[in-house]
């Protein structure tokens, strides 16, 4: 989908317990809040790359409201976090046992996930791989990446380098994934599962004041997201539904 792209023709799956109904095999997964749908409006290949996969979670409660404004088809019932997703796939793949893949982070965040994990999901093999911290790939670090996650043959692939990057990598490089699995771009989830970052409490999850958690906890982080996002999210909103876009 082009840069410009409209709420009303994301393809968001419906609600939680869908995921479910995800079929088995190479899936790639990717999640759309109402910031990273800003942001996709200046950065097409970030468009491109966030409507290219298989299948877009709603991760955030702005963009389930803007769809129920604008009457979208198939509007989604629900939130569907990024943590929801890591959690329903991570108890599945535990259930049968198998390998998980966390590509992304620091080597300090990933060594608390393998920690957590081998209590958490027992029946779960972690391996990992912490790319190089810079903008930008050289063409050695991405064939490294992609030698590591190939030869580890996944039964569940994770990336988190945050957004627009993870999703843009995802597509760039899907077709060099030899892969048979579920592929979930899912950025602040590494640190939350971690524990280097603290999720919002379940009132806060309950009714839907998750953004408003993470902006007292993380102001310099968070604040553009609430301040700049937000207010160009809701105009975008009303200007597709007023049929000025």
């Amino acid at each position: 989908m082009p840069k410009g792209l409209k709420i009303r023709e994301l393809k968001l799956v419906p609600e939680k317990a869908a995921l479910a109904g995800i079929p088995e095999g190479k899936v790639l997964i990717n999640t759309v809040n109402a910031h990273s749908f800003v942001t996709a409006q200046e950065d097409e290949a970030f468009a491109e790359a966030l409507t290219g996969g298989d299948y877009l979670i709603p991760d955030g409660i702005g963009i389930v409201k803007a769809c129920r404004w604008l009457r979208c088809k198939d509007a989604p019932k629900e939130k569907i976090a990024g943590a929801d997703l890591f959690a329903f796939e991570m108890q599945r793949l535990n259930e049968k046992g198998g390998k998980c893949f966390f590509m992304g982070s620091s080597e300090a965040v990933l060594s608390k996930i393998k920690e957590k994990a081998a209590d958490v999901y027992p029946n779960i093999r972690i391996e990992t791989y912490s790319p190089p911290y810079k903008p930008e790939f050289s063409e050695a670090d991405n064939k490294a990446i992609l030698e590591a996650i190939n030869a580890a043959d996944p039964d569940l692939l994770w990336i988190g380098m945050t957004a627009p990057k993870q999703e843009k990598w995802a597509r760039e490089h899907w077709n060099e994934l030899d892969i048979h699995c579920h592929c979930g771009t899912i950025g602040a989830v590494f640190d939350f599962f971690a524990g280097t970052h603290e999720r919002a409490p379940k009132w806060w999850l309950d009714h839907n004041l998750e953004w408003l958690y993470r902006l007292l906890k993380e102001p310099r982080r968070m604040w553009k997201r609430n301040f700049v996002s937000t207010p160009k999210f809701l105009a975008l909103t009303l200007r597709e539904k007023l049929g000025l876009r």
